[in-house]
């Protein structure tokens, strides 16, 4: 018998914790595989974040970081979520789920194909439905936060290493430095606001960027602090369409 439970979401940033809380809200199993290095930037409310620290929570739902597979089973026990140090997703045939559910959001597919379960769902760009999986949810959103555009979302400018200056949840004015990038030449690059408002997701200390990797979010809003720590309104909808396909497919 497989071992991974009624879904494995590959992934597990923050749009992809929105869909993991729903479907266990719905009394589904979810094994979540993630890389070494989960880059999600959104790490309040993003449950990847137990590869770093062997736990997270998310809206009262704990993951727990595992080793093996075998383990998955004890922290089902506990009603907490396995995570799964797995990019290759070399776990799955193993695990026989019922639903596989690609939330990597890499824009492309990175090696998830029909055949992996049942039912086959992909988030966002990068995937044709009925060919690469059975179906794909968009993930796009329809109005922009605050009025702000690309100013909102800051990317890294130079390859280096990235160097938190400010914390999540903290209020930052424009022009203000927030992180900086020390290049292999040892230079200091600092990272600065393109806006005022919440600093709403920051990369975690450490990580190796490259020219154009997205490193912060910024929400103008001064008042939405605790959006910081909450699943958002876009990950939630992305949720709730992920679990009518399920459900479409448990009562065909």
């Amino acid at each position: 018998d497989g071992l991974g439970g009624d879904d494995v979401e590959r992934g597990g940033g923050d749009l992809a914790t929105g869909t993991i809380h729903r479907l266990c809200s719905a009394g589904l199993r979810v094994l979540v595989l993630e890389t070494t290095q989960p880059a999600a930037i959104r790490r309040q409310v993003a449950l990847c974040e137990a590869v770093y620290e062997g736990e997270a929570t998310v809206e009262g739902l704990r993951a727990v970081r595992i080793e093996a597979l075998e383990q998955a089973q004890s922290v089902w026990a506990q009603g907490a979520v396995p995570v799964l140090v797995d990019p290759e997703g070399a776990c799955i045939a193993r695990a026989k789920p019922e639903v596989v559910v690609d939330a990597i959001l890499a824009k492309r597919n990175l090696g998830t194909s029909r055949d992996m379960a049942p039912l086959t769902i992909a988030l966002g760009p990068g995937f044709v439905a009925g060919q690469d999986v059975d179906a794909v949810v968009e993930t796009k959103r329809g109005h922009r936060l605050g009025g702000y555009g690309a100013e909102r979302v800051i990317h890294a400018q130079a390859a280096g290493v990235f160097m938190n200056v400010r914390k999540i949840g903290d209020l930052v004015e424009k022009g203000e430095t927030i992180a900086t990038i020390r290049t292999p030449e040892g230079a200091e690059i600092p990272v600065t606001a393109q806006i005022p408002g919440i600093l709403r997701g920051l990369l975690r200390s450490g990580y190796p960027v490259t020219p154009g990797f997205k490193i912060a979010d910024i929400d103008p809003r001064r008042e939405e602090l605790s959006n910081c720590f909450l699943i958002s309104d876009k990950s939630r909808c992305i949720a709730g369409s992920v679990l009518e396909l399920v459900c479409a497919q448990v009562w065909q």
